[in-house]
């Protein structure tokens, strides 16, 4: 079963953070995002991971790939970027890439975070964008890790890699077990 926790609106804002709601309540909790439209061209969508500090800065370890076809029919395909990876970083994570910022360009997915508050295993992620890309290209990315913690994860915060988010919808979702 899933319940709505939160909804957040974005407009011109520089982060949208969650900083309540994500406690031992639910085991899993699951982010939508909502035709997220950056303010700058040509920017990434990222994650940050709070461990009961101030700081969005839970060290991660990630893989990225995507899938895409470009919008004149150039060219399709499937790749692994190591470039959107993590390796023991306190870095945000790139979740969604290269976005566009023309009226016809936006971004929305999902992430699911598994069991935050457990104080005896690491926090593993998993997200996937459907996105349109700057250059007009139609890209599927998933990006899938672990915050490498035994640390409660409270508190989450997506940002631009560069610029404002302009619009969109984050709703945060809580899902009970079996």
């Amino acid at each position: 079963k899933m319940t709505l926790l939160q909804t957040q609106t974005a407009s011109s804002s520089a982060s949208i953070s969650f900083t309540s709601n994500i406690d031992s309540t639910y085991p899993i909790y699951l982010f939508k995002f909502i035709n997220i439209h950056p303010a700058t061209d040509n920017v990434k969508l990222t994650v940050g991971f709070r461990d009961g500090g101030t700081d969005y800065d839970a060290v991660k370890t990630t893989t990225a790939f995507y899938a895409y076809h470009k919008e004149d029919d150039s060219g399709t395909g499937l790749d692994y970027s190591t470039a959107y990876d993590l390796a023991q970083s306190t870095s945000f994570q790139n979740i969604a890439f290269e976005l566009g910022n023309d009226n016809d360009q936006c971004c929305s997915g999902t992430m699911h975070l598994f069991n935050p508050s457990s104080t005896t295993f690491v926090k593993h992620f998993i997200s996937n964008f459907q996105n349109i890309r700057y250059d007009n290209m139609s890209e599927n990315e998933y990006v899938a890790g672990y915050c490498n913690t035994t640390t409660a994860i409270d508190g989450v915060q997506f940002k631009m890699s560069s610029g404002n988010i302009d619009s969109g919808t984050i709703k945060l979702y809580g899902i009970k077990g079996t």
